[in-house]
């Protein structure tokens, strides 16, 4: 693997996956040849799979139904019926139709695949697929799509644990070779407030950053009871949000858009980390294996630390959010209001939110124009998995009270997924006799 502590802001810039947000990579020309997947005409239909259909995956769906392509979905994979039959009703009571009137939701019965292996089937039927599973899937998932030669819109993170990450980088390098835009939800990068703000930043308008905070700090989550004669299995497919091999801690599934930004603002990945987390409120048996806080310092490659912290506290102070310092100047926040605040005087710049569109929207309106276009136009798939690897390196630090460096982290051979995928199988991690799962220890705890 390259040694991250090497790696310059060029370097950064020409591997992060930061050619993305409108980036224009390369276009292929009307009628020339292109791999499955490439429209050579804004009239023709560009046929969605949607895979994961809770209400991520819905969102997301009727975000690209939103889009002013020719765009159909043509088939629904998940691991469970209720799911697909509930976002299947939802997209279509929207009622979204296409310009000869016909419904953007044509999904008969034999293109909704149910099961762990439906995935495949589902992406078949496709020139995009929109991934939205519990993230750790998604590096199975991801690899499938890239070997069918097919665009992608993927949920983050894209992974759980550091094979999972391994193999996302693996299939990003097959997505550019074969010109598949991908596009991961890490929807700042698609904010007009980020990208303007950042934009300055990178020129030089704060100085150099030396130093930051990013936060995820908030209540929690739904929780799905146990059920009479639930496998083992359903139990923690359903609530996968507190099971690591599925949702990788909350340090992850929640704070990797915090940590991300952080990274594109310094323009690099860290290359060590040191924290401490735990389990301070949300300490029962219905809350699997995940802490419930998080207090991360990530130190780059120039010597700077940005603190990181995510928490999940009811009735507490809450702040999504990221704060940076520079030797010019500082932002105290990138909501509606944004600023560039020197230390003394008027401001170097002022970005109001309000006439901005939604993030969410933005990044299917691009993706599906560059598909419409024939353009070659997004490679967010390295950069996602890189700050994927960043969030999980922050939780293995937590975990382990350990340092933990970039590259022993990235190499690590800790796989949290499970041997066997079936109803009837067994997770790695298992409740004990009370129902309670094992917790990290700080100081037992493995770090890599």
């Amino acid at each position: 693997m390259t040694n991250e502590s090497n790696q310059d802001r060029r370097g950064f810039l020409k591997t992060s996956g930061l050619l993305t947000g409108g980036a224009l990579l390369s276009s292929l020309p009307f009628g020339a040849t292109a791999g499955p997947g490439y429209h050579f005409s804004v009239n023709d239909t560009i046929k969605i799979a949607l895979i994961g259909c809770g209400g991520r995956g819905t969102g997301a769906a009727q975000q690209a139904l939103s889009t002013k392509q020719n765009v159909k979905i043509v088939a629904m994979a998940d691991a469970y019926r209720d799911r697909i039959d509930d976002a299947y009703k939802s997209l279509m009571e929207r009622g979204a139709k296409a310009a000869d009137g016909s419904p953007r939701v044509e999904v008969p019965e034999d293109h909704k695949f149910v099961g762990f292996e439906a995935y495949k089937q589902a992406i078949a039927l496709a020139d995009v697929v929109i991934l939205a599973t519990p993230p750790g899937f998604r590096p199975s998932h991801f690899e499938e799509a890239v070997r069918q030669g097919k665009h992608v819109f993927m949920e983050k993170p894209v992974a759980t644990d550091a094979p999972g990450v391994r193999k996302v980088l693996a299939a990003a390098e097959e997505a550019k070779k074969k010109k598949l835009n991908v596009v991961v939800g890490l929807q700042r990068h698609y904010q007009p407030v980020y990208r303007e703000m950042i934009k300055r930043i990178h020129d030089g308008a704060l100085g150099d950053i030396v130093g930051g905070q990013v936060y995820w700090v908030s209540g929690g989550v739904w929780q799905k009871p146990r059920k009479p004669n639930q496998t083992e299995m359903d139990y923690q497919m359903r609530n996968w949000y507190y099971f690591n091999w599925l949702c990788g801690d909350h340090i992850n599934e929640q704070h990797i858009h915090n940590i991300d930004v952080a990274n594109w603002v310094k323009q690099g990945y860290p290359v060590s980390c040191q924290g401490t987390g735990g389990r301070q409120v949300r300490n029962g048996k219905d809350y699997g294996e995940i802490f419930d806080h998080h207090i991360v310092d990530f130190t780059y490659a120039d010597g700077t630390t940005i603190n990181s912290q995510c928490r999940h506290y009811e009735g507490t102070y809450s702040i999504v959010d990221e704060k940076f310092l520079g030797t010019k100047g500082k932002i105290d926040t990138f909501g509606q209001k944004s600023a560039l605040l020197p230390y003394k005087g008027a401001p170097l710049y002022v970005h109001n939110s309000k006439a901005d569109g939604n993030p969410y929207q933005i990044e299917h309106d691009e993706l599906f124009d560059a598909i419409a276009r024939g353009q070659y136009k997004f490679a967010d798939a390295e950069n996602g998995a890189k700050s994927t690897m960043t969030a999980i390196m922050g939780r293995m630090a937590t975990y382990s009270g350990k340092v933990v460096k970039w590259d022993e982290a990235l190499n690590s051979q800790i796989d949290l997924f499970p041997a066997t995928l079936a109803w009837d199988a067994m997770p790695k991690s298992l409740p004990d006799k009370d129902g309670l799962y094992p917790i990290a220890v700080p100081g037992k705890t493995i770090a890599v």
